[in-house]
């Protein structure tokens, strides 16, 4: 977990100033329709697609497992009248996130949290949606998360999560490594499988779980974030060599480039998971 908190405290000024735009506030890819042709418009069009996913109403009490700066959670406030709670394991993001909350004036509908989605300070029962977007990735045993998530729905609640999936375990040694590199510039220990998700959602008791492949919808914003790292590779990397940039910055713009390689050779895909508490 402190590599995860590092790397986000490390990379925010690249994620502000190269991809994220001031009324999202998002840390996730964008969902290319009709409706959203734009890369702002995307971006905001993730937290509908899900939503309508996950059956978000005015009143659903939504967590927000992994909220970055609290983006999706105070949209979700203002959009679909939703209460919301936003947690992360990273004290500057919630600290923004309470921030937002106030700038957008839906600060009495959403509350933020510094703790870990797979052991959560809340009561069992509490939640009618679990949301986790692009977050699921950082946790060491995905199981635990969906343990914790059925743990916190209230019966009938809805899990959606949006996640990078592995097509196979193992890959060929040259395209693990491929993966690999990207895994450790996004802090990421692994990728599981769809079957494994699916799985790890049935074992905690889940019923009527599916996942879809939203790779086609979202390949735009992939590519896209791969052309920024191409342009701004060299940089980078000077700037890297003579200490103005991290370890940790080095590596994001590294994986940023090495995702969209992986998903061309048919590594992973985007999926979306959805499921329902009995």
């Amino acid at each position: 977990m402190e590599e995860v908190i590092r790397y986000y405290e490390e990379t925010w000024n690249d994620y502000r100033s190269m991809w994220s735009d001031r009324h999202s506030q998002a840390l996730h890819f964008g969902y290319y329709d009709d409706t959203a042709r734009t890369h702002v418009r995307a971006l905001l069009n993730t937290n509908r697609v899900l939503s309508d996913l996950a059956q978000v109403r005015p009143g659903t009490v939504v967590l927000d497992a992994g909220c970055g700066v609290g983006g999706s959670t105070c949209w979700l406030a203002e959009y679909r009248d939703a209460r919301c709670v936003g947690i992360s394991p990273v004290v500057r993001q919630v600290r923004q996130a309470r921030a937002l909350a106030v700038a957008r004036g839906v600060s009495e509908k959403v509350q933020f949290v510094c703790t870990d989605y797979t052991r959560a300070s809340f009561a069992d029962r509490t939640f009618d949606v679990v949301w986790a977007l692009e977050s699921v990735c950082h946790a060491a045993q995905k199981e635990s998360f969906y343990r914790e998530a059925a743990r916190l729905l209230k019966p009938g609640g809805r899990l959606v999560i949006a996640e990078y999936m592995r097509i196979s375990r193992p890959a060929e040694p040259a395209e693990e490594s491929l993966l690999r590199e990207w895994f450790k510039g996004w802090s990421m220990p692994d990728l599981d499988t769809r079957d494994e998700h699916h799985r790890h959602a049935e074992d905690a008791g889940f019923a009527h779980v599916a996942v879809r492949d939203f790779t086609p919808v979202v390949i735009k914003s992939l590519r896209r974030l791969h052309g920024l790292a191409l342009t701004f590779g060299m940089a980078d990397w000077i700037l890297h060599r003579i200490g103005l940039r991290s370890g940790e910055q080095h590596r994001n713009v590294i994986a940023s480039r090495v995702q969209y390689e992986a998903v061309q050779r048919n590594l992973w895909f985007y999926g979306v998971l959805s499921a329902r508490m009995p």
